[in-house]
């Protein structure tokens, strides 16, 4: 027995799904099946006892009738003989019983045709019987011996001549609940050909609905990181084709991701490649005899080391914006957090920052990943568009949208469609930056079920727009009502090196 990489024991047996799913269909059915067969065997057996107890009664009141009706030709009867006699041959017979008259405990009277119970091969019946009787009251009982039962009826009958009748009808149990035997038996058979077809047709049915899961497994089973253009044939609008649908949605994100981490790979390779190639290059040819060569050198590789670490920095911020959650909206008076922004974009080295329209809404946003989207425009402005800059925000339909815009060349259309690529930098390579400044103001904007966008600006320049839908909360400040502002964060000094700015991005805006 082995284990597999993910704890699953090998070399056990095991049932599969739909194997226990026909088994337990066919289990249910068949308890269901036995239980209402059981519950009609009592009712049944009990409403057949109480039939040979009316039966019983029945006789009964015909012995009473016909003693006391007397002798139809001299009106009364002469002697318990004959009234015994009467009352034995006038019984009517029936299935399964048997009866006798006693005349002073001895068995005399017989009825004159064949009964199936002969009532005279129990001898101790008999003996019974008159135990039973000995009170002069008649009884109605079981008589349970020699592996015979029988259900009886012993009336006393006399007419007042000195001899003590008595008229017995009795009932086999046995061979009128062997009756009940024989419906038994065609239940048994009736309901083994019924759960027979309950099971195929749970074999059939699971067989086709779980048809999809074993496609999952399959397709499970040849994905692996090289291949994952596997997808499973969906059929049918029922649950188990949603579940199908959505194992394709998950491969196509998987699919997704693995490309994008090999692009990110073979991009950060290449970043990187640049930096370390002239790193080694203007080492290999260093004079360490000339001080004015160490220096050189020596600024040269930590401006490269400060590039590269830039974009370990930029790829961390990138990477954390791709995990289970983003942001964290809350909700923010979003003109309040526009002031913060142009307050923080001030202290950006080269910054000539310039306040817009202001829109007075309330929304749901994550402040902390929106002021680092802005501030990562604002950082794009001074490295590409010389450094003046306009903030502003405004409500469009049922969006909040944020924009910055520069005095810059612009952005050609052709730039538009790729500006917020990641490690894009366009025609301006010389600018610093790592390349994914743009990408992840969009990373963002996507987070917030929103967009990015760049469009050229009037009387030249680009506009940058962070656009973000409106909560259903949503609330505009009245005028004249007065929210407290955020404290305001004290703006670094002016004097600050690049280094300690937002980190810049990667797209220009290209001419």
């Amino acid at each position: 027995m082995t284990r597999t990489k993910t704890g699953r024991r090998r070399g056990l047996p095991a049932f599969s799904v739909r194997t226990r799913l026909i088994a337990v269909i066919t289990i249910v059915a068949a308890l269901g099946m036995i239980a209402v067969g059981f519950a009609v065997f009592l009712q049944e057996r009990s409403r057949t006892l109480q039939q040979v107890d009316a039966l019983l009664q029945g006789g009964l009141d015909t012995a009473r009738f016909l003693v006391e009706q007397g002798d139809p030709r001299a009106g009364t009867w002469t002697s318990t003989s004959e009234a015994l006699a009467a009352v034995v041959q006038r019984t009517a017979p029936d299935d399964n019983t048997g009866t006798v008259g006693l005349l002073n405990g001895a068995p005399r009277l017989v009825p004159g045709v064949a009964l199936d119970v002969d009532l005279l091969t129990q001898p101790g019946f008999i003996l019974h019987v008159e135990d039973a009787t000995a009170g002069g009251d008649p009884v109605i009982g079981t008589y349970a011996e020699n592996g015979v039962v029988w259900r009886y009826l012993a009336t006393p009958i006399s007419v007042g001549d000195g001899d003590d009748g008595t008229f017995v009808l009795a009932y086999d149990l046995n061979a009128e609940l062997a009756e009940l035997d024989q419906s038994a038996q065609v239940w048994v058979i009736a309901s083994a050909i019924t759960i027979a077809v309950i099971a195929g047709a749970a074999a059939l049915v699971t067989t086709r609905l779980l048809r999809p899961i074993r496609q999952m497994r399959d397709t499970a089973e040849r994905v692996s990181g090289q291949s994952v253009t596997e997808r499973i044939p969906i059929q049918g609008r029922d649950d188990v084709s949603g579940l199908a649908a959505t194992m394709n949605d998950m491969l196509d994100r998987i699919d997704d991701a693995l490309e994008s981490q090999r692009r990110l790979l073979s991009d950060v390779g290449h970043e990187l490649k640049t930096p370390l190639t002239i790193v080694r290059g203007n080492l290999e040819v260093l004079d360490p005899d000339d001080p004015r060569d160490v220096r050189e050198t020596r600024n040269l590789v930590v401006d490269e080391l400060e590039r590269m670490a830039r974009l370990v920095q930029d790829l961390a911020a990138a990477a954390a914006l791709h995990g289970p959650a983003p942001v964290k909206p809350e909700e923010v008076d979003a003109a309040d957090l526009v002031r913060q922004i142009i307050r923080k974009s001030e202290g950006i080295t080269g910054a000539d920052v310039e306040t817009g329209p202001i829109a007075e809404v309330v929304t749901a946003l994550d402040p902390a990943r929106v002021t680092q989207a802005a501030l990562q425009l604002a950082q794009n402005a001074v490295t590409h568009g010389g450094g003046r800059l306009v903030i502003s925000s405004a409500v469009a339909g049922d969006r909040w949208e944020l924009s910055v815009r520069d005095f810059g060349p612009g952005v050609t259309d052709d730039e538009k469609e790729r500006v917020f690529d990641r490690f894009h930098r366009g025609s301006d390579t010389d600018a610093a930056g790592s390349g994914l400044g743009l990408n992840i103001v969009q990373v963002i904007a996507r987070a917030h079920g929103g967009t990015a966008r760049v469009t050229d600006a009037l009387g030249g320049g680009a506009v940058f727009t962070l656009s973000i839908p409106l909560s259903t909360s949503r609330l505009r400040v009245p005028e004249g009502l007065v929210i407290p502002p955020r404290p305001d964060l004290p703006s670094p000094p002016a004097s600050a090196p690049p280094s300690s700015s937002p980190a810049p991005t990667a797209a220009p805006a290209a001419p």
